[in-house]
């Protein structure tokens, strides 16, 4: 099945959606949309919904908002009250109705997953680090933990650095590589990724480097737990080449993202 991918317009200012998440109102929101936090850009979702989001620190921690709550509840009680203002995290998944969870993202992969039989949601911020870590799969766990099935769950991939433009160290590459790949040694472990159909490893003429398709990781992270490829949806869209539409740090090397929200049911 082609999933396709749809612009969609608000007050003159482009957002995608993806027809796999149909079940559910989503949003991959464009650089257009910079001024507006996650508060705001709910409302455009769902006038009804409440907004969540995290300060993302490129880990594999999954939080719902009751834990978010939790966690600022005894940061209040701490010393540096005025530091902790959001609890640090990658990901974020709903517990119930109307709760639109967030991600920010610049090169870094946006993930969406939405459950069509319980209505339950989860965003997900990948970028290298998370994604050798396995934050998506983290995610799904927590998911099944409250009923989740793996084959309901849908998955989008949103806009992020394409393999052609993001050069990496080798060592880089064999770290996110090693997620799919549980191999040691170093050459043994890059000929069996070089290997793989549609492979996340592209060469690069720097001796020392590669180029890395992350949201091919996490497709394959994804597929290893049992999701078919037909539940996945990864955007054709490529931040850094893509300026009209989105930010890039490492185009412009500064510290401004694009969000992605989903509304559980």
């Amino acid at each position: 099945m082609l999933h396709t991918w749809q612009w969609q317009n608000w007050e003159g200012m482009p957002y995608l959606t993806c027809s796999i998440l149909e079940d559910f109102t989503h949003g991959f929101f464009t650089q257009q949309f910079w001024l507006r936090p996650p508060e705001e850009l709910t409302k455009i979702l769902h006038p009804e919904a409440l907004g969540y989001r995290l300060k993302q620190v490129h880990g594999n921690t999954v939080l719902t908002p009751r834990e978010i709550t939790n966690l600022l509840a005894n940061s209040e009680n701490s010393e540096n009250t005025e530091e902790v203002k959001l609890a640090e995290g990658d990901g974020l998944m709903s517990e119930t109705s109307l709760q639109a969870v967030w991600v920010a993202s610049a090169d870094c992969t946006p993930a969406l997953i939405g459950d069509i039989v319980t209505g339950q949601v989860a965003a997900v911020h990948a970028g290298w680090r998370g994604t050798a870590r396995k934050i998506i799969p983290q995610a799904i766990h927590r998911l099944l933990t409250t009923g989740s099935k793996l084959e309901n769950l849908r998955i989008a991939l949103g806009p992020a650095i394409a393999p052609e433009v993001y050069q990496v160290s080798t060592q880089t590459a064999l770290e996110v590589g090693a997620s799919i790949i549980p191999q040691d040694d170093a050459n043994l472990l890059l000929a069996a990724l070089e290997s793989l159909p549609d492979s996340p490893i592209l060469p690069d003429p720097h001796p020392d480097r590669l180029r890395l398709d992350v949201r091919r990781v996490n497709a394959l992270q994804m597929e290893g737990l049992g999701i078919s490829q037909e539940q996945i949806a990864i955007a054709p869209y490529c931040t850094f080449q893509s300026p009209e539409y989105f930010f890039s740090y490492r185009r412009e090397k500064l510290k401004k993202v694009q969000w992605s929200g989903i509304v559980s049911r």
